[in-house]
């Protein structure tokens, strides 16, 4: 689909995050799904805005983050700045979350909040269009000085991504906006050609140049996020102690990289501005380059939740297959960056894989990580806790894996991430082509978009029946396109009073559709075993269960108090449904122990099973909700008799 192109003319105003220039898809406004309140993701969305965007300023407030901006307005010394150096960035994601979320529906107060933050950040700007509170100012390195951690380009990439937020939501002559395009000519400036070779040690200025080129009808910036992906991987960036060039994607050239590595979140919102820049330029080699990189890492480093990211000690990818349960880091943030990641290969593609894998990154790491009162967050998701977590600290908690939810972090990139996932989230879950409308994700309410009003009713994930009904659709474009997901084998559709047909996984186009068409699809939950690929060390001899989307796993508090997490074995039976999760049969075993000091012996004798029971398996998203526990998504399958060790 060829769209009017948003360089060169300025598009009808939708609060739309994405908007390329040409895609076989295109998505819709943020408002365009209101979600019912008592839904799955309505819930979470009401409470983003009801309580989420107020503790993150709150917090920013109470450790200085806010401050930062006054003082560098007033002129004051920095040499004591509180905050890292790239706090300045969660300022920036907590306005574009307030953006989306003024876009979704207008709130009085929360506009007055967003103009006094916005007034703030605007009175720090330097004449030049410079915007930092960590560099260039009394008492403070010079600019620029640190590219591999200074985060300057990141912090204001993400100023960018606010910006573009608040442009498309119907306020494109907003301060912020004007603040932003100042910054983005400055680093033109700064950065073009002929001017500083540089690149930022945290990918994120890229993607935000793209968009806010789009957004904002500037070819510079667009031609400036090519520079950037251009300059990287020629290893140019000092590389800081225990770290490498392929920390920060500076060891190979994107177009030459055959999967992503690294640290993880700075590796996807690469890609992401690696999509935009090759779909704005034409360049099909860069984008094929981006697609088997996105085909690679899904193939042999996700886990099982979608989540990305196996080593603490980078935050980072680990080799191919390396994927071990207790030692997953899965950052929220990288959950968040592959969406965004996703989305784009989506739009241009229009190839069903990539709403598949955003499903299930939605609902088993985007869901995991805020408590149900939108005041906690999981910045970290292990598949497997050893040990349960302490209560969190009231204050900042400056361990990433503890366990437990934290109210705030030391890096607080998280919360601000999940805001602003949450308030733009509708985005996602519909989108449009030239034959009609397509529903990506299942979430009950009502879909208004490109001329059509569709109600969509349904418990999903708890429940397997999607109600589709059509009141208002285009003469010229009535064909709905539903995607049946790739777990959903068995699944049907039955449009009106007919039979149910069949609904291979894929898309299901039901055409002809007009007011008053009637759609059910129903999508089967049963729960089912899923075995990891045996070149999968960490888990070798195990199991999971998922059911419908959700990945399922295994609590110590659902376990009786003399029983160990590490003792119970699943038989490989199916499981049975229980509420919104399932009950698996179970062997406790009696461990033989070791025959000398160290925990191996010369031959493994057989496990005895001291007794067979059911265990309940939840929701992993809803998992240390009852307070702290022992987890694991992968359980070890009970051994036949007389199989061999």
């Amino acid at each position: 689909m060829v769209l009017e192109n948003p360089l060169t003319a300025r598009p009808r105003v939708l609060a739309v995050p994405v908007v390329p220039p040409t895609s076989r898809v295109r998505g819709v406004d943020v408002g365009a799904l209101r979600m019912d309140a008592e839904g799955f993701w309505g819930r979470r969305q009401a409470v983003n805005a009801a309580a989420t965007l107020t503790h993150c300023r709150e917090w920013m407030e109470r450790l200085g983050w806010l401050t930062n901006f006054d003082r560098v307005a007033r002129g004051e010394a920095l040499d004591e700045r509180t905050g890292w150096v790239f706090s300045d960035s969660e300022v920036y994601k907590l306005l574009e979350a307030m953006a989306w979320e003024l876009g979704r529906q207008p709130d009085d107060a929360l506009e007055v909040a967003f103009s006094t933050l916005v007034d703030r950040v605007a009175r720090a700007q330097d004449a030049d269009g410079y915007l930092g509170t960590a560099f260039g100012h009394t008492g403070q390195a010079p600019r620029y000085s640190d590219l591999s951690m200074g985060h300057e380009l990141y912090n204001m990439g993400h100023l960018l991504q606010a910006a573009v937020a608040r442009a498309r939501a119907g306020h494109p002559d907003d301060e912020l906006v004007q603040v932003a395009r100042r910054a983005a000519d400055h680093i033109c400036r700064e950065f073009g050609e002929g001017a500083r070779d540089g690149v930022c040690g945290h990918a994120e200025i890229e993607v935000a140049l793209a968009e806010a080129g789009r957004a904002f009808g500037e070819r510079r910036y667009l031609e400036q996020a090519r520079i950037f992906l251009a300059r990287r991987g020629r290893g140019t960036l000092p590389v800081p102690p225990l770290q490498s060039a392929e920390y920060f994607q500076d060891d190979v050239p994107v177009r030459e990289a055959t999967v992503l590595r690294g640290h993880a979140v700075r590796a996807l919102y690469l890609s992401a501005g690696g999509v935009d820049v090759a779909v704005d330029t034409e360049d099909s080699a860069l984008l094929s380059a981006l697609e088997r990189q996105w085909e690679n890492t899904v193939a042999r480093r996700t886990y099982l939740t979608g989540g990305m990211g196996s080593r603490h000690q980078d935050e980072g990818f680990g080799d191919d297959w390396e994927l071990p349960a207790d030692r997953a880091y899965c950052e929220t943030c990288a959950g968040v960056a592959s969406i965004m990641f996703a989305w784009r290969l989506f739009l241009h593609s229009g190839d069903v894989r990539y709403p598949d894998l955003i499903e299930r990154t939605l609902f088993n790491v985007v869901a995991t990580s805020p408590s149900a009162d939108g005041r906690a967050f999981f910045y970290a998701n292990p598949l497997h806790q050893r040990e349960a977590g302490a209560p969190a600290a009231d204050g900042v908690n400056t361990r990433a894996e503890g366990g437990v939810r934290a109210p705030w972090f030391e890096v607080s990139c998280c919360p601000t991430n999940v805001a602003r996932t949450l308030s733009s989230l509708a985005a996602y879950t519909v989108a449009l082509d030239d034959d009609g409308l397509l529903l990506l994700q299942y979430a009950a309410g009502e879909v208004r978009a490109g001329g059509w009003r569709v109600r969509v009713q349904t418990r999903y994930p708890d429940g397997d029946r999607v109600l589709i009904g059509v009141d208002e659709a285009p003469a010229d474009a009535a064909r709905l396109r539903l995607r049946v997901p790739a777990w959903a084998e068995g699944a049907t559709v039955a449009i009106g009073d007919a039979p149910a047909r069949p609904a291979a996984p894929g898309w299901f186009d039901v055409t002809d559709v007009s007011a008053g068409s009637v759609v059910t699809l129903t999508l089967p939950r049963q729960p089912r075993l899923v075995f990891p690929d045996p070149r999968i060390d960490g888990v070798r001899g195990t199991v999971a269960v998922e059911r419908g989307p959700l990945v399922l796993c295994l609590e110590s508090v659902d376990l009786p108090a003399e029983v160990s997490l590490e003792d119970v074995r699943l038989l490989p039976g199916a499981p049975e449904a229980a509420g919104d999760g399932a009950l698996a049969a179970a062997v406790i075993v009696d461990p033989p122990g070791s025959a000398g000091p160290l925990p191996y012996g010369a031959r493994a004798d057989a496990e005895t099973a001291t007794r067979s029971t059911s265990v309940p398996l939840v929701p992993y998203h809803r998992w240390a909700e009852r307070g702290p526990s022992r987890m694991r998504v992968f359980v070890p399958l009970a051994r036949r008799a007389g199989q061999d060790d």
